[in-house]
């Protein structure tokens, strides 16, 4: 066994994967935890972190660090998306994480990014699938939305520079949002389909899988949980259109509503609905692609499993340190 610690530092949240990895690649998890800092805080309308955002992600950075050396962890990887890869003062950041934890923060290109959700997102399916499946993973995060198709690994992937905190700073003044902000990001969240259906082709597609908070939330809401309980919701495969329902009624409900939902995360309130917005019209897309290509996409599996998963995964074989 080598333990081995993942960081996943996003838009809206910082998470860690502490895990175990045996001989044969598996992972054994001892610890999984995030914190909802929205280091992204402003980051689309000013190009920059704000000094309160870093603030609180590097409060939480040293928090992790802490858990790691409890847990006496041999190697550490730090990754850093669509955020960082936007803030003109990102080297303010990553230069503070690699002083905490000793290693350095990787800012990845959204490709990456795309990669690691997938090799993460497939250990969630139940038993390996058939060759000819197609997957279409989905991660759907606070500033950027991956998309990578592929069977065993990746064959294509897009990286599409929408997601729910992006776009409910970019559109969203009202509760809840006017039919005129919801349509603001549908036409957004189209305008980048566009170019990503241009790379990956998703009328292959065979399987969706979504990936993320934003993604398990919605799936919460679908299936009416009494509280947030990721072994229910992870590998769940729920009917097209009960996802698409959940995702009309999120987008619908006042904040007050929403917050008062039992498996609704406080940090993720104020975006849910913009998030899914974002899901229902990649799923659109999907659905009205593979019903033109004659094998319609009726079902939505999701994932707990993501690029916290595959960075963890990345770290096997590599020397300590």
């Amino acid at each position: 066994m080598t333990r081995v610690a993942a960081f996943d530092c996003g838009t809206n949240s910082i998470r860690l994967l502490i895990a175990d990895i045996d001989e044969q690649g598996q992972l054994r998890d001892v610890v999984r935890t995030l914190r909802l800092v929205r280091l992204g805080e402003g980051v689309d309308r000013t190009g920059r972190f704000a000094a309160e955002a870093l603030e609180r992600t590097l409060a939480a950075v040293r928090e992790y660090a802490e858990l790691c050396r409890e847990h006496r962890v041999e190697r550490i990887r730090f990754v850093a998306t669509s955020a960082t890869r936007d803030a003109a003062n990102r080297a303010e950041f990553t230069d503070a994480v690699a002083a905490i934890l000793g290693v350095p923060a990787e800012v990845i290109p959204g490709t990456e990014e795309a990669a690691l959700s997938f090799r993460g997102a497939l250990t969630a399916l139940p038993e390996p699938a058939a060759a000819t499946t197609q997957h279409l993973v989905v991660d759907l995060g606070g500033g950027s939305t991956e998309l990578v198709l592929g069977s065993s690994a990746p064959d294509s992937a897009f990286s599409m520079d929408v997601g729910c905190v992006r776009l409910a700073e970019r559109h969203v003044r009202s509760d809840p949002p006017l039919q005129s902000e919801l349509a603001s990001i549908r036409r957004d969240v189209t305008a980048a389909l566009d170019a990503a259906t241009a790379i990956v082709d998703v009328s292959r597609t065979t399987e969706i899988i979504g990936v993320a908070g934003t993604v398990t939330t919605i799936t919460a809401h679908a299936l009416a949980l009494d509280s947030y309980d990721p072994l229910v919701i992870s590998g769940s495969r729920l009917p097209l259109q009960v996802v698409l329902d959940a995702c009309e009624s999120l987008s619908r409900l006042p904040r007050a509503e929403r917050a008062a939902l039992p498996y609704m995360h406080p940090g993720r309130v104020d975006v849910i609905g913009v998030g899914a917005v974002i899901w229902s019209t990649v799923l659109q897309r999907v659905a009205d692609a593979t019903t033109a290509a004659g094998h319609p996409l009726e079902f939505v599996t999701t994932s707990e499993h993501d690029i916290l998963d595959g960075v963890a995964l990345s770290l096997a074989g590599q020397t300590e340190g």
